[in-house]
């Protein structure tokens, strides 16, 4: 039982470091601090990203979290929200 909950946990606290690295990549992309964002904050919406910025996040964020996003595995619901791309790292750095 206590297996179960270190593993929610670890999860957790895996999904929160990737919030953090994705917030922290966004802020030096754009050149800005992000205090206010959250999981619903939009991409391109809210922030005002394009494809060089895009191109600019994911490269912060393979050095980041030291792993590597397959273009092909990426889709343009994945870079809705800060949340959404998260949900995709998680899920990509867990595969591999």
């Amino acid at each position: 039982m206590s297996t179960s909950t270190n593993t929610e946990s670890q999860e957790a606290l895996g999904r929160d470091r990737v919030v953090g690295a994705v917030v922290e990549a966004l802020s030096s992309v754009l050149g800005r601090p992000l205090p206010d964002v959250t999981d619903a904050t939009r991409l391109f919406d809210d922030l005002d990203l394009d494809s060089t910025s895009v191109l600019g996040l994911l490269m912060a964020l393979e050095d980041s979290l030291d792993m590597e996003v397959d273009p092909e595995s990426l889709e343009q619901h994945h870079l809705e929200s800060v949340g959404s791309l998260t949900d995709f790292v998680v899920e990509h750095s867990t595969r591999n």
